[in-house]
């Protein structure tokens, strides 16, 4: 059986069949851009009263099927709400409730009409554009710019709630790309030159200051003085940690910005990096725009003839919610345009969003919380403001799963807002798992999980943490007891942090344990597998290609760290839990054995991590501190010696080879070690009935 099929085969196992054709529907309702919401939804079948047709929305659909739940209707077999060719402007979300729910025998799938492109929009389409009239608005615009410049009146085209700058407010969006908010430098960063706060900040060496205000470079900020509102946003103490602040000074004698507070959490620090946006004068390149949020006026430099372009502004929060509603599923729109996150499940079992195609979103494009066997396959998911997916549920106390999955989507181009902690795929809880998707171009985290027995595989992720150190592509930290989780037969490459100044691969971090990072590819990845003190981690049968290093473990709780294994070591001293788990009782004595006597045995100590049976060439094999080493296995690793690659000439053309590049020779010495071969061939995207778009570049 093709890996493929055996993949469909479990998803019609953990819940209802995903395959609902028109044949398969025993009952359907039609919606059509040339619907009516007093017709019936059915198609006509010639009544000459004409009350049979389609639909105008997807609201009006639900309450229909919702109207023959309450009546005691009962429905057999599939049901499907078909969404005909067109764009749809969604101006309500669409709450979906326990009632709304289908069964296992007669699941609920709203669909677009198949082989049609069907487009859910969360914003309005601007059309009313004029060249800008007002000589002093236009003196304070960019010479440059002045004459390409064009405004459009929001509050005349229906829009009054603009948001703010911080995140999460209105964006544009130009022939379905998102547009840039007016900002200096236009690319890349401005250095703090210096701190000037009086109140000192030191961690571990590391100096700064407490408060936002610092000394910039140069003299672009004086043509900011007029700005109504000015804002600045910036990684300001530590690579991984940003924050947007509004300006509240400029001094350009001094050289100096001060910002509003709060200010932010770790301070700020001299040779950190910062832009400033949300400025009219700073319009001075194609694709640039501004909101005067007191008058409702919004100014654009389109790249291209406006009068020939579809131009959105985002307005509606979200396209859907489902609240403890169970076998319903969406399957191949086209989502876009909405400010929050897409697509929100609480609660309930088995739904599905299928063969989706969710861009130009202003948070997150799915959340998962709660239920069971919840699952996102097939999708293509780009220009986020936020992450991508983010699943969780399963009961920690009991280590019941959730069983929740996030199946053979390419997730990119994400975090376009919020640009830390947004992973494409996050896992939380018990039991979930993240397969077969490709993740790519992302200034931070690729997957990030906390919780147990999650299980990672068969991903390729390339080109993230592009904007920032000390990140993992694959993170989580800080925790003795989120034990189980299994990393294996993933595809990492091309990853390097911000500047090329290193980042990491699978990024233990903070004392993290029970983990086992099997039967990966690592290619051009620093740091590319990462133990940050923590106990009873396994790294095996990995394939570690130009590494710089391939392996880091060290002992920070019994050094800087301290003071975390301290304060947990004190609380199951005193309450007899660690981080509020049970940890000597079941379940966790018998799926995690080893936690039961960890007071007893070194708790601080990196005790239990084993490294066996890995291959790694180039690039430098371990960073293994001295404080750890005495305390990790390492055996019958293969290091330095040529690996008798199948496909040598690829590797070395400079360009991202594909998974099976790596495959290795029969003659290979990795065998002698007892490496394992790798499941190369399905690692990634995969072909079939479920996913949005094929071929994928």
């Amino acid at each position: 059986m093709k890996y493929a099929a055996m993949v469909s085969c479990l998803l019609t196992l953990v819940g209802f069949s995903i395959d609902v054709s028109a044949a398969d529907a025993t009952y359907q309702l039609h919606v059509a851009t040339d619907g009516n919401d007093h017709w019936s939804g059915r198609l006509s079948t010639g009544n000459a009263a004409k009350t049979d047709g389609p639909l105008a929305t997807l609201g009006r659909a639900r309450d229909i099927l919702r109207a023959l739940h309450e009546s005691g209707g009962e429905i057999k077999g599939h049901v499907e709400v078909i969404v005909h060719e067109g764009t749809y402007q969604i101006k309500r979300p669409l709450d979906l409730v326990q009632k709304d729910s289908g069964t296992k025998e007669a699941p609920v799938m709203y669909r677009a009409a198949p082989g049609q492109t069907v487009r859910l929009l969360g914003g309005i389409v601007l059309d009313k554009w004029q060249a800008v009239t007002d000589p002093d608005v236009a003196a304070r615009i960019d010479q440059v710019a002045r004459n390409h410049v064009r405004q459009v009146d929001l509050k005349k085209a229906g829009v009054a709630d603009f948001g703010s700058p911080s995140g999460g407010g209105l964006e544009l969006f130009f022939n379905g790309k998102p547009m840039t908010l007016s900002r200096w430098p236009n690319k890349g960063f401005s250095r703090i030159v210096e701190v000037l706060g009086k109140t000192e900040r030191n961690v571990r060496g590391t100096k700064g200051c407490a408060e936002g205000i610092f000394q910039y470079g140069g003299d672009r900020p004086r043509r900011w003085l007029d700005e109504k509102d000015g804002w600045v946003h910036g990684y300001w103490f530590w690579d991984w940690a940003d924050q947007r602040h509004p300006i509240k000074s400029i001094d350009p004698k001094r050289r100096t910005i001060e910002v509003r507070p709060p200010y932010h959490n770790y301070g700020y620090r001299k040779g950190q990096w910062f832009y400033a946006f949300n400025l009219l004068s700073e319009i001075d390149e194609p694709g640039e725009w501004y909101l005067d949020r007191e008058q409702g006026v919004l100014y654009f430099w389109p790249p291209s003839p406006i009068e020939q372009a579809e131009v959105i502004v985002s307005v509606t929060p979200t396209l859907l919610t489902m609240k403890n509603v169970s076998y319903v599923g969406l399957r191949g729109f086209t989502i876009e345009g909405f400010r929050g996150t897409a697509l929100t499940i609480s609660g309930g079992e088995n739904n599905r969003v299928l063969g989706c195609t969710i861009r130009n979103i202003g948070d997150w494009a799915v959340k998962v919380s709660g239920g069971k066997r919840h699952g996102v396959v097939g999708c293509d998911m780009y220009q986020m403001g936020g992450g991508g997916v983010s699943v969780g549920g399963g009961v920690r106390a009991t280590l019941e799963p959730a069983a929740h999955f996030v199946l053979n989507n390419h997730i990119h181009h994400y975090a376009r807002v919020k640009r830390m902690y947004q992973p494409a795929i996050t896992l939380h809880g018990v039991g979930n798992r993240a397969a077969h998707n490709l993740i790519e171009h992302a200034p931070h985290m690729a997957i990030g999980f906390g919780g147990n027995n999650h299980l990672i595989e068969l991903n390729e992720i390339n080109d993230v943490c592009f904007e920032s150190n000390d990140a993992g592509a694959i993170y989580s930290g800080r925790n003795w007891t989120m034990r189980g989780t299994v990393i294996r037969y993933n595809y990492l490459h091309d990853i390097n942090g911000f500047e090329g100044r290193g980042c990491v691969g699978v990024y233990l971090d903070d004392m993290f344990c029970g983990t086992e990072i099997s039967s990966n590819v690592f290619y051009r990845v620093t740091r590319a597998a990462f133990i940050g003190g923590g106990r009873d981690c396994v790294v095996k049968n990995n394939l570690f290609v130009d590494c710089k290093p391939a392996l880091h473990i060290d002992a920070r709780a019994l050094g800087w760290a301290k003071g975390h294994a301290l304060a947990w070591i004190k609380e199951a001293e005193k309450k007899g839990t660690l981080q509020g788990i049970p940890y000597t009782r079941p379940p966790y004595s018998i799926q995690y054995p080893k936690l039961v006597n960890i007071l007893n045995d070194s708790p601080q100590a990196p005790k239990g991590n084993v490294v066996q049976q890995n291959v790694s060439v180039g690039g430098k094999w371990d960073e293994v501190y001295k404080a750890a080493r005495e305390y990790v296995v390492l055996k019958n690793n293969c290091v330095d010696t040529d690996p008798r690659f199948v496909y040598p000439d690829r590797l070395r053309s400079g360009q991202h080879p594909a998974a099976v590049d790596f495959a290795l020779k029969p003659d290979s010495p990795a065998w002698a070690i007892g490496f394992q071969k790798l499941p190369l061939d399905q690692i990634g995207l995969y072909h079939d009935a479920y996913r949005a778009s094929w071929p994928v570049d």
